[in-house]
């Protein structure tokens, strides 16, 4: 038997978007071209989280994700793990910091207005005066939007995280650290999940479409490809950026 969305749903799942936003406009486009084509009583678009880090317009992604709604559509927002360790930073953990700051969360902060003087200090001062600066930077509504995101997202026979779910878990029982940050034992398991697993997280070429899974990080702030999973009914297909030539 096919997986399916929920009767007359079209859901459209956008992967890891680190600050691209003019990949993210440009999926916007794809997204109401391809929907005016089709008939639906519920559409959704779900974005699988990892709006900030390593592009250059954290802030502007933020922006666009809370505005653009085209009319007739549901919005679900999920939290990825480089949200998680903003909000931990700005929460006081400053360890998460500077972990943050070596994967792109300077870019973040750059980005945001936040003067960089050594992108190299990961000293307890050097971090805290960084995590002052982003607060008195970052708009209340994008601190509301984080603050809101969600870790999980079922529809039909689809589950929609960030990073994945602990193999043998219930769905409704899984943590909100291995939604966002799991890895290894989820992307190895052949073990049926209780729905199909759509997630980003784990960068591959393309979409990997498994048995029990379809990873959809095509590693869009370096490659330029950026991936759309568009479900139908028992349909599946895809919607990306192209490639820089």
């Amino acid at each position: 038997m096919k997986s399916r969305t929920p009767d007359a749903t079209l859901i459209y799942a956008i992967g890891d978007l680190h600050g691209r936003l003019d990949l993210l406009d440009d999926m916007q486009r794809r997204i109401e071209a391809d929907a005016s084509s089709r008939h639906a009583a519920r559409k959704q678009v779900v974005y699988l989280g990892d709006y900030v880090s390593r592009g250059a317009d954290s802030p502007r992604v933020v922006e666009r994700v809370i505005e653009w709604l085209p009319a007739g559509f549901e919005r679900v927002t999920l939290k990825g793990n480089h949200e998680d360790l903003l909000l931990r930073f700005i929460d006081g953990d400053i360890a998460a910091g500077a972990h943050w700051f070596d994967y792109g969360g300077l870019d973040t902060l750059a980005a945001y207005g936040v003067a960089i003087a050594d992108h190299l200090a990961r000293d307890a001062a050097s971090v805290a005066e960084l995590r002052e600066s982003l607060v008195a930077a970052l708009p209340p509504s994008h601190l509301a939007f984080f603050r809101t995101l969600g870790v999980r997202h079922c529809a039909g026979d689809y589950c929609f995280v960030h990073g994945g779910i602990r193999p043998g878990i219930a769905l409704d029982e899984q943590s909100d650290h291995d939604c966002m940050w799991i890895r290894g034992s989820f992307l190895e398991s052949e073990a049926e999940h209780g729905a199909i697993i759509v997630h980003g997280h784990s960068i591959s070429p393309q979409p990997e479409v498994r048995h029990n899974r379809i990873g959809i990080d095509t590693g869009a702030y370096r490659s330029g490809v950026l991936t759309c999973l568009v479900l139908a009914g028992e349909s599946r297909s895809f919607l990306q950026t192209a490639s820089p030539a």
